[in-house]
């Protein structure tokens, strides 16, 4: 389990929102249909794209001001951008974020959608169905094997959220086959992109690899590509503007025929 001293104040803010929370549903623990992911990244793979999750996030404590759109609109301009998934926050006090939100926006769509929130044990998984669920590996520490598995008997596919090599260790020995490495640093959230590019080269090449964070510009895309993402989880740079035209010049960058980390490593 993390440090707090180690936090920023707002994720310690939200790390004790989320214990107030809990999630647990009266009728026990729900099982998803999930929507394949790697169905969906491998499908914009196949029209050209890069694979993007495409975040709806009304709000977040590194951006100013609200976004007041519905966010069924919103996701459903990002499909039509090229988004392959869909990421929904439910935090409610720190992102704006529901489960309601995230159910509207399951039904509106086809593609899978992530369920963006800071799930801390068992019972939190049961707050609503989503294709894919967020793990922090700093935040639930040894406990991930055990949510991994409790995630995944729900039939829940499972991103699990790593920032350094020491947090991408214990993802594969939990035995995680979706991996995000987040560009900002939790403690003082500060973003670098050098971060993938320092953690990426010790993941296996059967784990799907995604980069999370300060992707902001095509030239970005090309170079957590470059380092090996699979595909990438973009939030702010998309919802800031236009949302379908931010998000079809994020799938449409290219990689100057590089297409995944399988042939940028072999």
């Amino acid at each position: 389990m993390e440090d707090p001293d180690e936090l920023a104040p707002a994720v310690r803010s939200i790390l004790a929102s989320a214990r107030e929370r809990g999630g647990d549903r009266a009728d026990g623990p729900i099982v998803v249909e999930p929507r394949d992911v790697h169905a969906a990244f491998e499908a914009a793979e196949a029209e050209g794209l890069v694979p993007v999750i495409a975040e709806v996030k009304p709000t977040s404590p590194t951006t100013e001001g609200t976004r007041e759109d519905d966010p069924v609109e919103l996701a459903r301009s990002m499909v039509a951008g090229g988004a392959a998934a869909l990421s929904v926050l439910t935090e409610p006090e720190h992102f704006g974020g529901s489960v309601e939100t995230l159910e509207r926006v399951r039904a509106a769509v086809d593609v899978p959608v992530l369920r963006k929130d800071f799930i801390l044990d068992a019972a939190g998984l049961d707050a609503v169905e989503s294709d894919l669920v967020l793990l922090i590996a700093r935040f639930v520490g040894d406990d991930l094997p055990d949510l991994l598995a409790a995630a995944r008997d729900r039939s829940f596919q499972v991103l699990v959220e790593v920032h350094t090599r020491e947090e991408l260790t214990a993802a594969l020995d939990a035995g995680a086959d979706v991996i995000g490495v987040n560009n900002r640093d939790l403690a003082e959230l500060v973003v670098d992109l050098d971060t993938f590019e320092e953690v990426a080269p010790e993941a296996p090449d059967d784990v799907t690899l995604i980069a999370e964070s300060g992707i902001s510009t095509p030239a970005d895309v090309r170079r957590m590509r470059a380092a090996g993402a699979d595909a990438l989880l973009i939030g702010s740079a998309i919802m800031d503007g236009d949302v379908e035209e931010n998000t079809r010049e994020l799938t449409t960058a290219g990689t100057n025929g590089t297409t995944s980390r399988e042939e940028t490593t072999h």
